[in-house]
């Protein structure tokens, strides 16, 4: 009959146990998932232990589509680490080396400069207005790991949503018309 045929008649052919049965394994993959995740949340102390790279900002250090692994510890911040760090009035964060660190003689707490290895000037043009300086609340995490081109997945159904429904679509078909 054909491709669709065939897997029309094998979703018709799934009993209502069979069916059940494939909706809690996906639930059980879905929670494993955020499980995994929030574990890893823990143990790095960051509120998003993985980010990809999405410029070529840090070029030749980082690419396009490097995945960087983050650790958060109270250990005091450096010049030369890279951080990522969130600017208030954005959402996507930005991986960028911390260029100046200037501590408060008052209280203390340091405030950081940043600035990508292929950017000319440092990022206060990046920063909400009027802020000079980054503070630790706006810090992620450090880059203590990466893992060169995987995160081209992430950036292709980003940028390509059609791609990301095809493949959602295409995992929904598998799972539904397994037999296991």
């Amino acid at each position: 009959m054909g491709l669709i045929g065939d897997t029309v008649d094998s979703i018709k052919s799934i009993q209502t146990r069979q069916l059940l049965n494939q909706a809690v394994s996906l639930g059980m993959i879905v929670t494993s998932a955020l499980i995994i995740w929030k574990a890893l949340m823990c143990v790095t102390g960051s509120e998003s232990p993985v980010v990809v790279v999405l410029s070529g900002s840090m070029e030749p250090g980082f690419k396009r589509g490097d995945i960087l692994f983050l650790h958060m510890s109270n250990d005091p911040i450096r010049a030369g680490e890279i951080v990522v760090f969130n600017v208030d009035g954005r959402e996507i964060p930005i991986v960028h080396r911390v260029i100046k660190v200037h501590e408060r003689q008052d209280t203390g707490e340091v405030d950081v400069l940043t600035k990508g290895d292929n950017n000319n000037g440092d990022d206060r043009l990046l920063y909400a207005q009027g802020q000079q300086w980054l503070h630790r609340h706006h810090i992620m995490g450090r880059a203590v790991g990466f893992l060169p081109y995987v995160g081209w997945v992430t950036i292709i159904m980003t940028e390509k949503p059609i791609i990301k429904y095809i493949l959602i679509g295409a995992l929904g078909l598998l799972v539904i018309t397994s037999k296991d």
